[in-house]
């Protein structure tokens, strides 16, 4: 039996792209896909982001993915890295600066407040001993010369 369900019932997204593709605006939150682009590469990271009104979860689906965390108020003063593991849930509390590296056939499913937007969400330059770092962290997780 084939038959079609209303889309007043179901609703189904998916994306190819390359980059951040919002799927699902809610009232209060949106569903988004991150997949790997050029610009997401260890070397050409250059800023830090945080949102100011929002946590951010992240779920890896494939590939890799290393979260950089950044302490700090104004500045980021020290830098954590976590690589994320498939299917679990990664939470980047409000105001955390972070950053990420995707490896070329990573895909993530990003929710966050759906009112997140760089008006809410400030971003800072990496200083090139931060961006040092994040290469020195990269190469050590994923066991690169």
């Amino acid at each position: 039996m084939t038959y079609q369900i209303p889309a007043t019932l179901l609703e189904i997204h998916e994306s190819h792209l390359t980059g951040f593709k919002p799927l699902v605006d809610s009232d209060y939150w949106r569903v988004a896909l991150l997949n790997f682009e050029p610009a997401l590469t260890p070397q050409r990271l250059s800023e830090f982001q945080r949102h100011n009104e929002s946590d951010e979860v992240f779920v890896l689906l494939s590939g890799c993915c290393i979260l950089f965390l950044g302490d700090g108020e104004d500045a980021v003063t020290q830098i954590f890295a976590q690589e994320m593991e498939p299917f679990k849930l990664y939470n980047v509390r409000r105001r955390a600066w972070h950053a990420h590296t995707l490896s070329e056939d990573a895909k993530l499913l990003i929710v966050e407040n759906r009112n997140t937007s760089r008006a809410n969400s400030p971003r800072i330059k990496m200083t090139p001993e931060q961006h040092a770092e994040i290469l020195r962290l990269t190469r050590q997780m994923w066991k690169e010369p």
